[in-house]
């Protein structure tokens, strides 16, 4: 399997936006359940969102609730996270992640359920 490769990441001011993009060569994820994980400075790698391998299902963890959207076209083989109103504690590294289990309707909260990982993005919000 190809690994994910995120881009999108930067630097952006408090109540900014950004889109991260996880995009690999082929089309070897369209069937995957994905999601996006972050891990700050000093901080353990944390879930920020899910989705399931149609794009039918989603799950976010709290502090992002209302502000940031996982979303899939499996038509280009990608996933984004789209991320409105970003704070300061939202600065981290993004690693985008794939789960090898074809068109499954679950979506996953644990690192360790997933099997492919992407080389991280670094998004950084000044405040």
């Amino acid at each position: 399997q190809e690994q994910p490769v995120e881009s999108g990441g930067g630097l952006v001011q408090a109540g900014g936006s950004l889109r991260l993009s996880c995009a690999p060569s082929g089309r070897a994820f369209i069937h995957y359940p994905m999601a996006w994980f972050r891990q700050a400075p000093g901080k353990e790698r944390e879930f920020v969102a899910a989705i399931n391998w149609s794009g039918a299902s989603t799950y976010y963890t709290d502090p992002v609730k209302g502000r940031f959207t996982i979303s899939r076209d499996n038509a280009k083989n990608t996933v984004y996270l789209q991320m409105n109103s970003l704070k300061p504690e939202d600065t981290a590294d993004y690693y985008c992640a794939a789960r090898r289990s074809s068109y499954s309707d679950s979506y996953y909260l644990r690192d360790y359920e997933y099997d492919y990982w992407g080389q991280g993005t670094q998004v950084t919000v000044s405040s």
